[in-house]
């Protein structure tokens, strides 16, 4: 079974550490965990392949900015003919505590304009996705300001350990499925 890990970021060395780049930040640490490294020359973004028991994952960093992210994971999910039960998209989320770990099958875009740009390009909210909280702590009109800007020195110490959950609960969904991930994994 062939599955795509799509997580969501901006390229470039202005965003690498930014919030909004957690996405990049797990894949990155997944494949780091499976001494594997992503093509950065591919179209539409950066790929890495890998095995994991039975199942053959598909790792994208999509290169096409936040807000056009739904362009890449189209085009690698046909190119790969992965089903959309088997897609999983990893995004930060303001609307949960820091390092705060979700699974959900479907959803709204909740405002994040990844998930509204995949969401408009494979004409449907019923897609697997790991919402990774990265907090809130903005006044009022500077969300675009928090959610490009770099993690505080506490939260940095921090998040490897989250990261590495993180990690774990990919290689989880991939191996058994939604419902066991969801309750091994949401609230820890």
């Amino acid at each position: 079974m062939k599955q795509l890990i799509a997580g969501l970021g901006n390229p470039g060395d202005d965003y690498a550490k930014t919030r909004h780049n957690t996405g990049f930040m797990i894949l990155d640490a997944l494949a780091k965990a499976s001494n594997i490294v992503f093509d950065v020359n591919r179209r539409y973004g950066a790929i890495a392949e890998m095995r994991l028991k039975n199942r053959q994952l598909v790792l994208l960093k999509p290169y096409t900015y936040m807000n056009c992210s739904g362009n890449a994971i189209r085009y690698w999910m046909q190119k790969e003919n992965i089903e959309l039960q088997n897609l999983l998209v990893i995004v930060d989320d303001i609307a949960l505590p820091f390092g705060a770990i979700r699974f959900k099958p479907k959803g709204s875009d909740a405002g994040h304009n990844g998930l509204k740009s995949i969401q408009d390009t494979i004409g449907t909210q019923a897609y697997n996705r790991l919402r990774f909280g990265i907090g809130n702590d903005f006044r009022q009109g500077a969300q675009i300001d928090f959610v490009l800007s770099n993690f505080s020195d506490e939260e940095r110490q921090i998040l490897p350990l989250r990261i590495n959950i993180a990690v774990e609960a990919i290689k989880s969904w991939c191996l058994q499925g939604m419902d066991i991930t969801m309750n091994q994994f949401n609230n820890k």
